[in-house]
Formats: structure tokens, C-alpha cells, sequence
């Protein structure tokens, strides 16, 4: 008996159409060869016994083929013998076309992929349907750590099998995949780091300085000094940020929604600071975290916005920031009102707003609070940290990738959501815009919505008019013109304000009012912030009075 394989799959039409194509003469060396394709050796068995899935097609009584993905733990198709394999069927949809296709067909091909290293192993062979009754063979076959109901048993007897060429086999990795090259790949990283760290520790602590692009060791003159622990790449334009406390210890205990003012250097020397979200789960105190977008830039890109591109504090923290730098901070702030009740809770994070919402989502869990989160972004690929909190969160937490077309109905989201529900959402200033509309359209009280936006457009009119804030705190006067911010005049006056959206959407430059009527045009502060607290967004908002008087 020559190759099984081919003599069952190579009949008289397959070798009509070999000999018009010119392949026959090569593929009939195969028919010729040993007769060992019948029978499982060891590669064949270890590699069967290695699957979680694998795809089987019966033919049914009107000659029709159906293929289906069977998926289960690593080995559950079990190899009795050279001869025999077999798996336990449980309950499942009910259609049972398998099933009946095999009670009047016996004849069954199986596909078994290995995607990550491009191996695929065809077999071919005649099924037996074993009934529940038989309690020998099902013990042989079931897995006991499986739950659902064994309905029946496929024991397939081996007629023949090939191994294909890895041609056109697109490499696939489960998730323990990944997680695993992974986590290969941080062991490997975390050496460096220690050994980098080793280096730097007799290094003498230096004051930052124009060094030609090049990072300085020591940054900022902030209370909370922090030594950068870790650099991970989230996805192609997010990049993420471990902090440790530089002399060691505990890091001070932060809230969720918390922010951290960092100091910046731009390569002409000049050192700015910029506000991020602690985006870390509030609950470690060993080290901080933050995620810092930096669009890629495009090869087309002219001189003038590349200037710009320069003068970008998340791009100079991507390019400068490195492993071992110590950085002198501000103490961590938080302006999210996160509430402490049992109410449900609803959090929305548009692109890399959920580096506020994923800690937020995590404090909120802790608690046992009942919770959904829903996740827009511009594609899988882009949506730092989505495979984590998959994990954690399972079925509370839906993912709207836009380039699947996959969109979040907010009006429906918002409608089906209890009457006590309260709502976290940070995104760009459109989600906010209509987060805000659909809220008043459904009469949900504006106190119920927490939120924090970025990249918005700041509003302006013609009827702006020049005013004057009075600094009580800085004992200073200044005059806000009528094209220019009142956070404008403050950093024109060389007065260090903490910012970050500059769009009226994040509050992390609000202000109380003293004095006078201000003009909120923000999008984030709630009635009571704005009536009972005086807060005032001085990156957006103006003055209805000629004078403003600020606690600044």
C-alpha cells in the first residue's frame, strides 16, 4: 500500500486536472511512497494532543459539506491509539449537523492548525457517534474540570493524514501567547533596567540644562521626587511611564482620577510642566503610572508644524524621558468628584481618555460598585490597555472599535441606564458635547456627570471684551485681552499655573472666584462647582464683569 493520504484525496478527476496543470508527475512519487500515513507516530500525536481547536467537516445526505470549529482546553482530542482519537461533545447550540451528518456519512476531515509556528496537519477518517451510556470510553474522553453536560462522543478512526507546507499560514497568537513572549520580553527588559539603575546610583544629581536633545538626569524642582522605572509600549502612539518613589518606600496614596503635574524639557532648553492621569490602579503605592499620546509623525510633515511637533510636551516625553532620570514633581491633585455611595455606575473612555476611566473603573470595582464601561476607539490596535481590562472586567465592559464600524449608541446607553446611575466619561470634546446634549434631552440631572475631556476647540466671539483679574494670593493685577485666555496672561506673567486640556474640559487649571461674574464657557465643571464652589476654567472662560478676583 503506497501514501494513504493520496490515494484516498487524489481521485481520477484530481489526477486529470495534476496531469492538464503539469503536477502530476511530482505528486505521483507521493502515492508511491511508504504506506506509514495511517498510522499517528509520535510528531503526530504530541501535536494533536498540543491543540485547543481545531476544524472538522462532515458531508450530509444531500452531498452538501459542512465545516465546524470545534474549541476546547489543550487536549481535549484525545489519541487512544496509532489508529484512534476521539473528543467528548457537550451541549451546546443544538443544531447537531455534525451529529446528523455523521449518522448517515461516516467519513470525517479534520484540519489541525499551529498558527504561531505555520504547521497544519489534515487527517482524514470515519467517526463513530458513542452514546452517554458507554461510561468506559466517555471516561477516557471527558474533561473533568468542564462543566456543561457530555451529550455524546466522537471516536474517529485514523484513515490517513498529511502534513502542508507553512506557505500562506499567517502567523496567530492566542492571548497566554502573547502574555507569554511578553512577559519574556519584560524579564529581559527588567534586567536592563536593574542594570542601568546599578549604573546610575553613584551617578551625582545634576540641575536639568540644554544638553543638545540629550535627557538630564534630574528634572523639575517639585516636593515628590520620582526615578522612572519602566517604559512599555502600549500601542503605536501611547507610550506608558513607571514611576518609583527615588529614595525608595511607599509613594503617597492617591485617589482615582488623580493627576500628576511632570516637568518637561523641550530641546531648546526651556522647561514647562504638564498635567497626567495617574492612570495606575489607585490602590499600588509602590509606583505610579502614566500614558502619554504622541501622534506619530507623518513623513510629510513641513518645518513649521514640526517646530510645533518640538515644542509638544507629550512628543518631548517620548523622546527624552528615560530609564533612571529622576524627575521632581508636584504632589498628586484630584478634581474628579467620584461619589461614595452605592449608586450603579457608567464610565465612557474615548481614545486615551481611559487612562482616567480604567482607575476609576478599578476603584469603583473594588468597592462592589455595579458598574459597565464602554470604550471607543480608532481601532483595536490603538486602545491601550483593552486586553487587560477585557480580563477584569469580562462582560461588564463593551469595545467600540471605529474602524469595524463598531459605534457607541450613547442615546441608548443613557436611556436603559437606572435612575441613580452616575456617569464617568472622558474623550475628546465632541463625545463630551454630545454626552452633554443627550443628557439634557433625556432630562439626566448634570450633578449625575463626572467628566474630563481634552482636544476640544476653545470658543470665542467678536464681542470678546479686555477685562482685569486681581491675584489676591500673587498680589498682582493683570490685563486679559480680548483675543487671549486669562490662563494666557497668567503664563505671560511668568506665573507657574497648572494646565492641561487647555479646552475647558479637564479642570485642572480651575480657580475659585472671589469677586465678580465670570463667564463660564467649560464643558466640565457642574452647577454646583461652578455656583456653590466659584470655580472658574481660566483656559476658556472670561469675566461679565471688568474685574475678576481669583484665590490664585
Amino acid at each position: 500500500m503506497g501514501h494513504r493520504f493520496a490515494e484516498i484525496g487524489f481521485t481520477l478527476a484530481v489526477k486529470e486536472v495534476q496531469a492538464r496543470l503539469g503536477s502530476r508527475k511530482g505528486y505521483e512519487r507521493m502515492e508511491s511512497g511508504k504506506d506509514f500515513n495511517d498510522r499517528l507516530g509520535v510528531a503526530e500525536t504530541a501535536f494533536i494532543q498540543a491543540r485547543d481547536s481545531f476544524y472538522m467537516a462532515s458531508i450530509s445526505e444531500t452531498d452538501w459539506p459542512y465545516i465546524q470549529h470545534r474549541g476546547g482546553p489543550k487536549g481535549f482530542m484525545k489519541v487512544l491509539d496509532e489508529k484512534t482519537i476521539g473528543f467528548a461533545d457537550y451541549n451546546g447550540n443544538r443544531q447537531y449537523i455534525s451529529t446528523g451528518n455523521f449518522a448517515n456519512n461516516d467519513k470525517v476531515s479534520l484540519f489541525f492548525m499551529d498558527y504561531p509556528n505555520k504547521t497544519r496537519l489534515k487527517l482524514l477518517g470515519r467517526v463513530k457517534l458513542v452514546d452517554v451510556n458507554d461510561s468506559e470510553m466517555l471516561g477516557q474522553l471527558q474533561d473533568d474540570d468542564y462543566r456543561a453536560r457530555v451529550e455524546r462522543a466522537f471516536v474517529i478512526k485514523v484513515e490517513a493524514f498529511d502534513w502542508n507546507c507553512p506557505k500562506h499560514i499567517t502567523p496567530r497568537y492566542s492571548e497566554a501567547e502573547v502574555e507569554d513572549i511578553v512577559a519574556a520580553r519584560l524579564a529581559e527588559a527588567k534586567k536592563l533596567e536593574v542594570k542601568q539603575l546599578k549604573q546610575l546610583e553613584n551617578k551625582p544629581v545634576e540641575k536639568p540644562e540644554n544638553v543638545g536633545g540629550l535627557s538630564p538626569v534630574t528634572l523639575g524642582e517639585g516636593p515628590l521626587s520620582l526615578v522612572i522605572s519602566g517604559i512599555r509600549q502600549l500601542t503605536p502612539e501611547i507610550r506608558a511611564f513607571e514611576f518609583k518613589a527615588a529614595g525608595g518606600g511607599e509613594l503617597p496614596l492617591v485617589t482615582a482620577g488623580s493627576h500628576i503635574r511632570v516637568p518637561v524639557l523641550f530641546n531648546d532648553g526651556s522647561l514647562v510642566h504638564r498635567s497626567y492621569s495617574i492612570c495606575s490602579n489607585p490602590s499600588r503605592r509602590n509606583f505610579y503610572e502614566i500614558a502619554v499620546l504622541a501622534r506619530r509623525q507623518s513623513s510629510q510633515v513641513d518645518d513649521v508644524l514640526l517646530q510645533d511637533l518640538h515644542k509638544s510636551a507629550s512628543y518631548s516625553i517620548h523622546h527624552n524621558f528615560q530609564i533612571g532620570m529622576v524627575i521632581n514633581c508636584d504632589l498628586p491633585s484630584n478634581h474628579f468628584d467620584v461619589h461614595s455611595g452605592s449608586e450603579p455606575a457608567i464610565l465612557i473612555a474615548g481614545g486615551v481618555g481611559i487612562t482616567v476611566i480604567k482607575p476609576l473603573s478599578q476603584y469603583l470595582k473594588s468597592r462592589g460598585v455595579t458598574l459597565s464601561l464602554h470604550y471607543c476607539g480608532r481601532s483595536i490596535q490603538d486602545m491601550a490597555f483593552r486586553d487587560r481590562l477585557e480580563r477584569e472586567f469580562g462582560e461588564s465592559i463593551s469595545i467600540y472599535p471605529s474602524n469595524e464600524n463598531r459605534r457607541m449608541n450613547l442615546s441608548h446607553v443613557l436611556s436603559m441606564a437606572p435612575k441613580n446611575t452616575i456617569f464617568y466619561i472622558c474623550g475628546p470634546q465632541k463625545m463630551l458635547s454630545e454626552m452633554k446634549f443627550m443628557a439634557n434631552e433625556l432630562g439626566i440631572d448634570s450633578d449625575r456627570i463626572r467628566s474630563e475631556g481634552f482636544g476640544g476647540v476653545v470658543e470665542t466671539s467678536v464681542e470678546d471684551k479686555a477685562f482685569t483679574v486681581d491675584l489676591v494670593k500673587s498680589k498682582l493685577k493683570l490685563k486679559v485681552a480680548a483675543d487671549e485666555s486669562v490662563l494666557d496672561a497668567l503664563l505671560a506673567a511668568d506665573i507657574d499655573t497648572p494646565f492641561s486640556c487647555q479646552s475647558g474640559s479637564c479642570k485642572q487649571c480651575a480657580i475659585p472666584v472671589i469677586e465678580g461674574k465670570p463667564d463660564h464657557r467649560d464643558s466640565v465643571l457642574t452647577d454646583i462647582e461652578k455656583e456653590q464652589l466659584q470655580l472658574f476654567c481660566p483656559c476658556v472662560s472670561r469675566a461679565k464683569t471688568q474685574v475678576l478676583t481669583l484665590d490664585f
